[in-house]
Formats: C-alpha cells, sequence, structure tokens
C-alpha cells in the first residue's frame, strides 16, 4: 500500500513513520508513505500557499491553485482509490473505516492548516474526508499519522503476529478484554485463574464475557448500533 500526504508542515510527519510497527511495514515494503511538502508547489518567490480569506475573518486559508497544482501532478503520476482531506468536520474515523482503507492500494492524504483549505479543492478533488475526533489541532499531520497507523497495521504481514489486531478494541463492535502477563501473583494482585488453566476454550469464552462485559460499561453506545 502506498500512502502519500500532502503537508505544509512535512517535518512533522518524520518521526511517525520512522519507529516501530510504521517502520517495520516500510522496511519490509509492505507500506510505503511519501509526505510532499506543499511549498514546493507555492506561488511566487516565497512559495505563498495561503492567503486571507474573502468576507472577512480572523485565520489564514491554504490556496487553491498549489493545492490544486500538487494534486494534478500526484494525479498524473499515479491512480489513487481515494482523495482524504483530514478535517474536523469529516466522518469520524473509526476502525469499520481503517478496515476498508487497508484495502485499497493508493490513497492521498491532504493536511488542512491555518483555517482550512478552498473549498474548490474539496468539492473538485476530495472523495472522503475523515475526522479523528470533535476538537480541532493546529494542522492535519497529526491526524493523518493517526489514520495512516490505524490502516498500517492492518495490512498482512505488518504485525508479527496477524490475529493480533482481529482482536483489537472496536473489531465487531466490542471492546477488548483485560489484557495480563508475568508474574500471575504481583504484591498480591493475581491473574485471573483462568487464564493460567490452559483450557484455550473457557479462556476465549471468558474473554468474550469480559469483552462484552467491558463494553457496556464503557461504551455502551457501541452495542446499541
Amino acid at each position: 500500500m502506498v500512502v502519500d500526504i500532502i503537508s505544509a508542515v512535512p517535518d512533522l510527519l518524520n518521526s511517525p513513520f520512522s519507529h516501530s510497527i510504521m517502520a517495520r511495514a516500510g522496511d519490509r515494503n509492505l507500506l510505503k508513505v511519501n509526505v510532499i511538502n506543499l511549498r514546493t508547489y507555492g506561488l511566487g518567490k516565497h512559495r505563498q500557499i495561503d492567503d486571507y480569506q474573502y468576507g472577512g475573518g480572523a485565520g489564514m486559508v491554504m490556496m487553491a491553485e498549489p493545492l490544486d497544482n500538487c494534486i494534478n501532478d500526484l494525479k498524473s503520476q499515479h491512480d489513487y482509490d481515494e482523495v482524504i482531506f483530514m478535517t474536523p468536520d469529516g466522518e469520524l474515523h473509526n476502525q469499520k473505516l481503517a478496515n476498508k482503507l487497508s484495502l485499497k492500494d493508493r490513497i492521498m492524504v491532504i493536511c488542512g492548516h491555518y483555517k482550512g483549505i478552498d473549498e474548490r479543492i474539496r468539492e473538485h478533488h476530495v472523495t472522503m474526508e475523515i475526522s479523528i475526533g470533535d476538537y480541532v489541532l493546529s494542522g492535519g499531520e497529526l491526524a493523518a499519522a493517526v489514520l495512516v497507523d490505524s490502516i498500517g497495521r492492518l495490512i498482512p504481514g505488518v504485525l508479527n503476529d496477524e490475529s493480533s489486531a482481529l482482536s483489537d478494541s472496536f473489531q465487531d463492535d466490542l471492546l477488548a478484554p483485560p489484557v495480563y502477563t508475568r508474574p500471575a501473583d504481583y504484591k498480591g494482585w493475581k491473574v485471573p485463574e483462568i487464564l493460567l488453566s490452559g483450557n484455550d476454550k473457557l479462556i476465549e469464552e471468558w474473554r468474550m464475557n469480559e469483552s462484552v462485559k467491558r463494553t457496556k460499561e464503557r461504551r455502551p453506545d457501541l452495542s446499541e448500533e
């Protein structure tokens, strides 16, 4: 899978994809993330990419021309399954959407900055708009990193144990059950005996019951869908 990210501040994305699981995905040629510096397509001597908004108001707006030129340049080289804009008013990201996007071959992600991007780019280029939560960030870079991480870890071969992703929270609309590791008794805090029994069937039943219980207690909205 290939993800091309358009950013006004590309350095913000160096670290998220250079370590841990995302770095491993890149090393295995399972996920390639390209960060494109929008200022390369900026206008004039100072590579301008933003301007004041029509109608007045606080905050600058990312201009249509640099974004349009950048997007068209990328589209001339590759076909994209989706052109995604990270925005607070987009579709709320969740595990089902991550599963869906993990099956794509190539996607483009546009990171907003300042007050946002010229609406005409959204109208003529963007095919999907995604939010990672009901709050506002300084730019779309961190949101893009969250999106790509949630997608990349689902690609077969990225995780050493591929079944691990299948037991994550929100798969099947359930939260993950409690997990424990050694020692079995720490300061008198003991691991549930069922997990030490070696009985795989009973352990799976316990985990399912705990998932259902935890979901009802902490996220009842998931079980109401």
